[in-house]
């Protein structure tokens, strides 16, 4: 076999190492230090957030707003069956009814054609994912749920320094949570962000982040001792983990334009053979800003897509499919509202293959996936 090119390869972007150490020199390396405060402020500006608050993981910042929505048995949020299964579990966690939405087959995004049959008098969110970076209808989304006083979130996961319309993803909705695990385009191995766009849900937003108790108000000196306030969970990353990721999110400009390029040589050189074989690549609306997060193929049929992937892996070149349907899950049929009906996410998910894409792909390594690709006949 050739020399394995892996979906994913993590890479340095030039301060990690150096910021790491002032950490540990600064000998805070336990949560909200100067680091955190650091990438917490960037992304409030780069974003227009009244806060963000780094987290442990994207599945925290997740359960963060399930907290803030107050969130009890019997209660139904509206979520994609096309996406990774913490965006249902932290609802799940709280006892609420996850309602599968379908998504859209140009976009892969939650069809918002489909969210009023959906919502009834239990439904208390609809959780949007930004599926590939690419923003959702959010005009009709945010609509739809203001005309039903139901808040939307935005699991904006793929899509940090993607736009919508010129305007920032993770912005729109009353809440967004970030990732920043290695797969992602900024990382810092494993670590989040909840976004709130309200000022009024800052306040309880720090108490959940700080164990549930004013810890937060104590150390600015707006208390004179902390207590229990509040339920709450241990929510913030180490401040080295930070450092980590500030290196990173400075070095954003770079990074997206890496990654951008490798897209476009992705996208162009692959026109043709997609067109011949019956491919299907990604559809990114004139009102999107690409953050280019990853590429994806849609093949005709899943019998297709799995040989590509063999053949592909034989040829050195590692290929992995996406999502399995979560209303299809032993979990999903278990906790899902009964009735729930996806033919689109079955459909894609068993179709679709994602390509090797990272930051610091050599220009031979994109060469040896286009030319690995360009050799498949779908015949």
């Amino acid at each position: 076999m050739p020399d394995e090119i892996p979906f994913n390869r993590p890479s340095l972007s030039g301060h990690e190492w150096q910021y790491l150490s002032e950490a540990v020199g600064a000998m805070h390396i336990s949560g909200d230090g100067t680091f955190t405060k650091r990438c917490q402020a960037l992304l409030e500006r780069e974003m227009g957030a009244s806060r963000v608050l780094l987290t442990t993981s994207c599945t925290a910042a997740l359960e963060m707003t399930a907290l803030l929505l107050n969130l009890k048995e019997g209660d139904e949020v509206i979520v994609p069956s096309f996406t990774f299964v913490s965006t249902v579990n932290a609802y799940a966690l709280r006892g609420a009814v996850p309602v599968f939405c379908d998504v859209r087959p140009d976009t892969l995004n939650l069809d918002e054609r489909l969210l009023e049959s959906l919502i009834t008098p239990k439904t208390r969110a609809i959780v949007v994912v930004h599926y590939a970076g690419i923003g959702a209808q959010m005009d009709e989304i945010l609509r739809i749920g203001e005309s039903a006083e139901i808040p939307v979130i935005e699991d904006n996961a793929h899509g940090l320094f993607g736009r919508w319309k010129g305007r920032p993803l993770g912005s729109f909705g009353t809440f967004a949570t970030q990732s920043f695990h290695e797969t992602k385009n900024f990382f810092c191995g494993e670590g989040g962000a909840l976004v709130l766009n309200k000022p009024e849900h800052v306040h309880r937003a720090e108490i959940f982040w700080e164990k549930g108790t004013n810890r937060k108000q104590f150390f600015q000196g707006l208390v004179d001792k902390y207590s229990w306030m509040d339920l709450g969970s241990s929510f913030l990353p180490s401040d080295m983990l930070a450092a980590f990721l500030y290196a990173q999110l400075e070095s954003r400009d770079s990074i997206q334009g890496k990654r951008g390029a490798i897209w476009h040589r992705y996208h162009e050189q692959l026109s043709e053979w997609a067109l011949a074989n019956g491919i299907g690549q990604p559809h990114v609306p004139p009102e999107c800003d690409n953050p280019f997060h990853m590429y994806y193929l849609l093949h005709p049929d899943g019998e297709t897509r799995n040989r590509f992937i063999r053949e592909m892996r034989a040829l050195g070149v590692m290929c992995v499919f996406h999502y399995l349907p979560l209303h299809l899950s032993e979990m999903g049929r278990k906790i899902g509202r009964p009735g729930d009906e996806c033919p689109v996410t079955e459909s894609v998910s068993e179709r679709l293959v994602r390509l090797p894409f990272f930051t610091e792909m050599s220009d031979s390594e994109v060469d040896s996936v286009i030319a690995a690709v360009n050799s498949f006949s779908g015949e």
